[in-house]
């Protein structure tokens, strides 16, 4: 993977250079610049492909620049498609600038794989954020010049002061991170996935290439075929990713989805080593026995990572800076530390198994949504609608049901934290009633104008969009390429994506269990013991640890500094988090706290 930072307009080239050396970490293979009167285009390498000094970028051909992160998996296919090109590389990032040519800004819709580029067009300059927003940009349009990079930090520089953004802030505490185009930072903006930006003579156009709802509906009604078309997919997705000569390993947990990609990759000739991450003094959280007999299963080496209290006290402030604004993720830390010691043991690629939950509905809180969706049909609700409105509670049960009585959106992504009344007790001031909605409303109106209707569909198009495309890929992107390492995730691939969300819903809900079509398939490749067993997560005793370190008091100290909460609100949360409850509601204002007093203060 690499870091791309560019300025169109006026810059210093020193002041360039510092906030090109922010992104070091995202590439440290090679450092290219291209600059002249105008603009300033940068690149740091990880080389994956075509390691040679030829494909070191920013890459020319022609008029066109390029400054490109990420995987083009198709590239091959692509460059017999593009036969007849004189070609000077073996890397992909050289097909994009062909296929630009070829097709335009619609070459995007050619390219599989994971991206982020900027590309410069004479007087224009695309901006590209792939299909499941895998890879990050982010923008700023100061006074005259436009500055854009793979990572806040590089951006930073460059605001004339820094303030926060208050619509980051009310749809992080909503949903876990940011929605697009939000940032904390006031000025800054993140492309959203599936869209590219035009920057042209100090204007911006956006354009959405890519909606998941495009997918036919209900296509397959056949359970063997919808089988046959998610494995034939999967092996296919999983293929493309191990394409690679870098040294690759994977992430096991002691769930299916880690598993499937393991027994796939092995089935397919290629046996990765695989790590685990384990706490020694926390049972309840830790994975490795059940990674051990999965290892042991598909004869894979198998590697044990022990994270300890003093791990956690020692690294947590390095990562919280690192990763440049809030995200409500606990196991960012414990997968950095994982992620650390697979690079130290000399491996540059792997494969994680994100979007498996949100494509084959592996929440059980899915089908408890599901069935309070049908309250909404009840003739004599009212009674029930003014209880629910006299009666407030912290729970969220009771917030589900006053949805539905009130005919309000009931699902609201599985990144769902705080809701409006929650906060509108938490803050200062007022906070109404479904006002984070409007953090929503765009996709729902793309779902309500698709061929798609089932809630099902719903759940798993809002998931990928925000809870995948902006938390956990958010979180897989820092840590990753914190130690120089590309992550690479098999079942967000469009293709296979697509085919899951045109089977008819009823066979992706089945009876009621979790992940029902995965698990079918997973029989020709595991033990019942390994598909059968109770899903963990990735958990770790995040709350035990910052209760123990205490640094949990932080939260009562940035607030009487800000004034943004009411005192005596937080200090409930913090005793329901020593409790063991609302854990993730305190971790979210912990990370929140530690970012205001290190950019506020």
């Amino acid at each position: 993977m690499c870091g791309v930072f560019g300025i169109i307009g006026d810059y210093s080239p020193h002041k360039a250079r510092e906030a090109l050396a922010t992104l070091t970490h995202r590439g440290r293979d090679h450092c290219g610049i291209e600059e002249d009167h105008g603009y300033f285009l940068a690149h740091q390498r990880l080389s994956i492909t075509d390691a040679h000094a030829r494909s070191h970028q920013p890459m020319r051909r022609g008029s066109l620049l390029i400054s490109f992160n990420g995987e083009i998996y198709n590239h091959k296919a692509l460059r017999e498609r593009l036969s007849g090109s004189t070609w000077e590389t073996s890397s992909d990032t050289e097909v994009i600038l062909r296929a630009y040519e070829e097709w335009g800004i619609a070459c995007v819709e050619h390219l599989e794989g994971m991206f982020a580029f900027a590309l410069m067009d004479g007087d224009k300059l695309f901006l590209v954020r792939d299909r499941f927003g895998k890879k990050p940009l982010f923008y700023h349009q100061g006074k005259g010049s436009f500055v854009f990079a793979s990572e806040i930090k590089a951006i930073k520089p460059f605001l004339p002061s820094v303030e926060m953004n208050h619509e980051a802030l009310h749809s992080y505490l909503s949903f876990l991170a940011p929605t697009p185009p939000h940032t904390f930072y006031k000025g800054i903006e993140k492309l959203e996935s599936g869209e590219w930006l035009c920057f042209e003579r100090g204007k911006i156009t956006k354009h959405r290439y890519y909606d998941l709802l495009n997918a036919p509906s209900t296509q397959i009604t056949d359970l063997a075929a919808a089988l046959e078309r998610i494995e034939e997919e999967l092996h296919r997705s999983i293929a493309l990713r191990l394409d690679t000569e870098a040294p690759t390993a994977a992430l096991l947990s002691g769930g299916l989805d880690s598993a499937m990609i393991c027994a796939i990759a092995a089935r397919q000739g290629k046996k990765l080593p695989v790590f685990t991450l384990g706490y020694n003094e926390y049972g309840a959280y830790d994975e490795r026995a059940n990674a051990r007999t999965t290892a042991e299963y598909l004869g894979l080496e198998h590697t044990e990572v022990i994270i300890s209290k003093e791990d956690f006290n020692d690294h947590l402030d390095e990562l919280l800076i690192h990763m440049d604004e809030p995200l409500n993720d606990p196991a960012a830390l414990p997968l950095s530390l994982l992620l650390k010691k697979i690079a130290a043991d000399g491996y540059k690629v792997i494969l994680s198994g994100e979007g498996s939950d949100e494509l084959f509905l592996g929440y059980r809180q899915y089908f408890e949504y599901l069935d309070i969706e049908k309250a909404a049909s009840l003739h004599h609700k009212n009674w029930l609608k003014k209880y629910f409105h006299s009666n407030f509670s912290m729970n969220r049960e009771w917030e589900w049901y006053k949805r539905v009585f009130d005919d309000t959106l009931l699902f609201r992504t599985s990144g769902d934290k705080f809701t409006d009344l929650q906060q509108n007790k938490l803050f200062r001031r007022n906070v109404r009633d479904n006002e984070s909605l409007r953090f929503l409303q765009n996709y729902r109106d793309m779902f309500e104008q698709s061929a798609h209707s089932d809630p099902s569909i719903w759940y798993s198009m809002i998931d990928l969009k925000l809870f995948v495309g902006e938390h956990f890929l958010t979180k897989l992107d820092r840590v990753s390429m914190a130690h120089t390492i590309e992550a690479r995730t098999p079942f967000l691939d469009h293709r296979l994506a697509q085919s899951v969300l045109s089977i008819d819903p009823a066979l992706r809900i089945g009876s009621g269990e979790t992940k029902t079509l995965l698990k079918q398939i997973a029989r020709n490749y595991l033990s019942d013991e390994i598909i059968d067993r109770k899903k963990k997560g990735f958990a770790n005793p995040y709350m035990e640890w910052l209760i123990a370190s205490g640094r949990i008091e932080l939260i009562r100290e940035v607030n009487a500094k800000t004034g943004l909460f009411h005192p005596h609100v937080i200090d409930e949360y913090i005793e329901m988090g020593r409790k063991g409850r609302f854990k993730q509601h305190v971790w979210g204002l912990y990370v929140l706290s530690h970012w205001m007093n290190r950019e506020l203060l």
